[in-house]
């Protein structure tokens, strides 16, 4: 099904001291067509330039080298894609699948063996499990807007049985790997969200196609455009500084 998407956002920060910022809100280049985009940036209401660069998956990261002051981005697009409905193919590729496999930052899945194989113990297919496990955790958690904090993981999120979506996501991916299925998170934009915010789903590799699962059950699948792709949301945030102090004052 094809649908041209339009996206868009705006962050403002205040910057305390020189720090430097990488933001991932582009759409990604790979598997669909940016036809108009517009992107940004400005210190104190002066034009400045971001550095691009390539991220995983074809994924964009913008890096800027900002001084201290009111920075304000802005971004926009129109994404063009085909989204078959049983996921996106992939070449085989030992190496992903076993980063995929292993246990990371924020789905600690080492940790989780045990709850996933009790849980999971008579659901035998991968395509099963994937289902199985996103209906799992969508039915034992709640979506609490800031029930969570920055460094919350999947343990923490099973404890708590609230969250928010990369929450979620980090459950269902850690859950996944735990029973040995090929798991990551990717960044998305939702057009039709409810809360609208910039999104996290769940994907796992069955049969050699990367099958989204969003255990929130909030966005409407044909709707997402990809922004970033990775292990955990450490590799998928919209926003990373070093070296200085930097407050998120709006965001839409």
């Amino acid at each position: 099904m094809r649908v041209i998407r339009r996206i868009s956002c705006s962050l403002d920060l205040e910057v305390a001291s020189p720090a430097r910022l990488i933001f991932s809100v582009a759409a990604a280049r790979g598997g669909q067509t940016v036809l108009e985009e517009s992107l940004e940036l400005t210190v104190d209401d002066r034009p400045v330039e971001a550095i691009e660069l390539a991220g995983r998956h074809d994924g964009r990261l913008h890096l800027l080298d900002a001084p201290a002051g009111q920075v304000a981005l802005r971004y926009s697009a129109a994404v063009d894609s085909d989204v078959p409905p049983s996921g996106a193919a992939t070449q085989d590729d030992p190496l992903e699948e076993m980063t995929y496999l292993l246990p990371s930052r924020y789905c600690e899945s080492d940790r989780l063996f045990a709850t996933a194989s009790s849980e999971f113990d008579r659901v035998t297919s991968r395509r099963e499990l994937l289902a199985a496990v996103g209906d799992w955790v969508s039915g034992r958690l709640q979506y609490v807007p800031g029930s969570s904090g920055p460094t919350d993981g999947a343990v923490d999120t099973l404890i708590q049985r609230a969250g928010v979506c990369r929450d979620y996501a980090h459950l269902t991916v850690a859950l996944l790997r735990a029973l040995e299925v090929p798991a990551r998170l990717a960044a998305v934009y939702a057009p039709g969200l409810s809360p609208m915010d910039f999104h996290a789903v769940a994907e796992a590799l069955v049969d050699g196609q990367w099958l989204v699962v969003d255990s929130t059950r909030l966005a409407p699948r044909p709707s997402l455009v990809r922004i970033a792709t990775g292990r955990d949301a450490a590799e998928t945030a919209f926003l990373t500084n070093f070296g200085g102090r930097v407050a998120l004052v709006g965001m839409e």
